[in-house]
């Protein structure tokens, strides 16, 4: 039975900022309430020390607001925007203990959103002029996905699935594992069983030819082409263009995915698959060097 989600994305990053809070504040900053005085005021500003995309300053506003609802933020570059070394990137007022409070909390999140989207931005140049957009995975730090794909799109990639009750995705282990209580099980066995119990978008994954052939019969919305060369997915992607015209077949996503590097994108991406999925962008990503400056 297809489960629906029963929480939005807004509410998964308000259940993560009030964790950061509970995690990093708990019942307050006992530094700043040792050394400042509680009518202290200041402003500082979010300064950028690499250049990069900008991502994350709505979100880090929303965390203030949790801190206390007192304190402005100004946003001085706008989510998705290029940004240079010494960048003022957002400018915050208010309360000094409740802005030190919140810095590291704040930092966090600008920093590795930025990263993400910089990485991101950098596989999305690579690719282009050809069709391929760059997707996401679900290789992300757990609890930060909806932040972490947020920052791909402003990197200017695609998300892939969010988590595994948006997309259907069969993959090897899964018919491997349907093979022992059915023997005729296969990929476009699978794609054809999971087509007669939901309307959600349907992927599988294949590793041969033969494979490829099978499944298009079926029309999946997505086949997964893993750890291919790029004279294999040439191949794949002329031998799906010519079947889905000769038997009037709806032609699915082709994606290809497994050891995609910012060295082998763009020939990957030439051989004219429709996505390209990398887990790096998101599970191997520097942090963007920020930081907060009092003025």
């Amino acid at each position: 039975m297809v489960m629906k989600l029963e929480i939005s994305i807004d509410q998964m990053i308000d259940n993560l900022l009030e964790m950061a809070i509970t995690e990093d504040i708990g019942p307050g900053d006992i530094t700043s309430q040792c050394i400042l005085p509680e009518e202290e005021r200041c402003i500082a500003d979010f300064i950028t020390r690499e250049d990069g995309i900008m991502a994350g300053g709505k979100v880090v506003k929303r965390l203030y607001e949790k801190i206390a609802p007192s304190i402005k933020l100004e946003q001085k570059i706008a989510d998705g925007e290029p940004i240079t070394a010494g960048a003022i990137l957002a400018t915050i007022s208010g309360s000094a203990r409740e802005i030190l409070a919140g810095e590291r909390i704040a930092l966090n999140i600008l920093q590795r959103m930025c990263g993400i989207a910089t990485l991101t931005h950098k596989y999305v140049k690579a690719v282009n002029g050809t069709k391929a957009k760059i997707a996401d995975t679900r290789k992300t730090v757990l609890g930060w996905r909806a932040l972490d794909k947020m920052a791909v799109v402003m990197g200017g990639g695609i998300n892939h699935r969010h988590g595994l009750f948006d997309i259907l995705l069969i993959k090897d282990n899964h018919i491997a594992l349907a093979i022992k209580e059915c023997e005729v099980a296969s990929a476009s066995w699978a794609v054809r069983t999971a087509r007669a119990q939901t309307d959600l978008p349907i992927g599988v994954e294949v590793d041969t030819i033969d494979q490829l052939q099978a499944v298009l019969e079926e029309e999946p919305d997505i086949v997964l082409l893993d750890n291919m060369t790029p004279e294999m997915l040439h191949k794949v992607v002329a031998l799906t263009d010519k079947i889905c015209k000769a038997e009037k077949l709806r032609r699915p996503l082709l994606e290809a995915s497994g050891g995609i590097t910012l060295a082998n994108v763009k020939a990957i991406a030439e051989s004219g698959v429709d996505r390209l999925s990398v887990g790096a962008i998101t599970h191997s990503v520097p942090a963007l060097d920020i930081g907060l400056d009092i003025e």
